[in-house]
């Protein structure tokens, strides 16, 4: 029996709008002042900084926890080991929260991600601090990273949404420095905490309470960057004012297809680290990069508290030497902005990815030799404890002209499948980084200072190649890929 469609009282189906695309709201021309690229830039910085500092909190509370851990694990009664998950288990939530937080932002927009996600992490880092047992601690850090993953997943769109191809390199330039700086700050904060009559708790607490003030903010003052959302107010907008509730955006059009978002957020990301080289190596090496940072947080506090005898907070101090490396990246980076922007404009604003790559030719080999110097200058108080910590600065300037570049690189390679390619990359490396945390502080001992770094400097140098053939080999690997087929 035919059922016959109503839409109550037994009122037919109407008939369709006579031209649909006539009631399809657009932006009126590329100067509309509604769209994010048109805004003042006193607006642009507003919501690219709330964005950013955001993303420093989330890294920053991924590693501030990390000197608490011996406290911590002596208040509950389990080896250091052990207390050591409550880091690796919010790193490796960064590699499950794309998959909630990349599709919402596509669907509903960037602002309500961002602001749920700092909300949640600040809500599970307050249950981690105030954990009766372990296992508490250690399932509310995962989904506090879990949460984490918004910032790190969605803040590349927000500076997308808000800069053209001539600045959006700068915008994620400083996005980078914050994945990094965050990471790096947090050892001697964290140390001078956990040592102080405050303690361990308080090493979540601060963040948890920064985290709720960085959402409240965003709540109320952060606008909305993606242009197809930005439609949706439009559309809702004129239909109050005219009663004409034809007039719709294409976004409202969209249904949510669960099983095309796990293919395009999990199945394909997956699909591609194995048939894409370029993705698989390059990410290999970012991860890599990435897991360096968070082995970093065991190292240097064997090497200046073990080793040089330093007290828990000042050890964390040196930390500091591989923040001013990174900021000198980033300006390395910032300064050659011009040379790429003539080059892109000579190119008719089609930008080529391996121009991204330019600045790993010198980044790749400095951090190779940073991570040499800090193994062979860090393994006996003989030697001052001024050496390993400048050893940090090449380091950290290596870090990021090695991440960010491929990082954008990525991005411009595969621009049409971008969120897969990001959602790719974080998941490898957040997964390869979760891992460091349990064996770094075990390998410096056992090992030794001096040989565990000669194993990371080969591994390092064997790495050198990676950005330098896809520099030479990248278009052709590009033109042969069956994604773009």
């Amino acid at each position: 029996m035919e059922v016959k469609l109503s839409i109550g009282n037994g009122r037919p189906i109407p008939p369709p709008l006579p031209h649909p695309a006539d009631y399809v709201v657009e932006f009126d021309g590329p100067g509309d002042p509604k769209h994010p690229f048109n805004w003042k830039l006193s607006a642009k910085l507003f919501a690219s900084i709330l964005a950013c500092s955001g993303t420093f909190i989330v890294s920053f509370t991924s590693a501030v926890f990390a000197p608490g851990i011996d406290y911590a694990s002596k208040e509950f009664g389990v080896g250091s080991e052990v207390g050591q998950l409550g880091t690796t288990f919010y790193v490796l939530g960064f590699s499950f929260g794309p998959l909630i937080w990349a599709p919402a932002s596509e669907l509903r927009g960037r602002k309500w991600p961002l602001t749920i996600a700092m909300l949640g992490g600040g809500i599970f880092t307050i249950g981690s601090a105030v954990a009766k047992d372990i296992q508490t601690l250690i399932i509310c850090r995962f989904f506090a990273g879990m949460c984490g993953a918004s910032q790190l997943t969605v803040v590349p769109g927000v500076l997308s949404d808000t800069f053209d191809n001539r600045y959006r390199g700068v915008a994620i330039s400083l996005y980078a420095l914050t994945v990094f700086v965050g990471p790096f700050s947090a050892p001697f904060t964290g140390g001078f905490i956990a040592s102080s009559t405050l303690g361990w708790r308080w090493t979540l607490y601060i963040p948890a309470i920064v985290s709720f003030a960085n959402g409240a903010v965003s709540l109320v003052f952060l606008r909305e960057t993606y242009a197809p959302c930005i439609l949706m107010e439009k559309a809702a907008a004129l239909r109050r004012q005219t009663g004409n509730w034809g007039i719709h955006a294409k976004q409202e059009k969209i249904e949510v297809d669960f099983k095309e978002m796990a293919e395009k957020y999990f199945t394909r990301p997956l699909r591609m680290l194995v048939t894409e080289p370029i993705i698989l190596f390059v990410s290999m090496y970012m991860s890599f990069i990435y897991g360096i940072v968070y082995a970093l947080l065991e190292a240097y506090p064997y090497v200046f508290e073990d080793i040089h005898g330093m007290k828990p907070g000042v050890s964390g101090l040196p930390f500091i030497g591989l923040i001013v490396g990174q900021v000198l990246a980033c300006t390395f980076i910032l300064l050659q902005h011009s040379t790429y922007g003539k080059r892109l404009a000579e190119n008719k604003d089609v930008p080529v990815p391996e121009w991204r790559l330019r600045p790993t030719i010198l980044g790749a080999p400095v951090f190779t030799i940073g991570i040499f110097w800090f193994g062979w200058t860090g393994f006996t108080d003989k030697i001052h404890w001024a050496a390993p910590t400048v050893a940090g600065i090449f380091i950290g300037f290596g870090v990021l002209c090695v991440f960010l570049p491929c990082f954008n690189y990525l991005v411009d390679a595969y621009l049409p499948l971008a969120a897969s390619t990001v959602a790719a990359n974080i998941i490898l490396r957040s997964v390869v980084a979760s891992g460091f945390p349990l064996f770094s502080k075990q390998m410096f001992k056992n090992m030794g200072v001096q040989w565990a770094g000669t194993l990371l400097g080969c591994l390092a140098a064997i790495m050198i190649p990676i950005p330098l053939a896809f520099r030479a080999y990248g278009p052709w690997l590009r033109s042969k890929s069956k994604l773009f087929q």
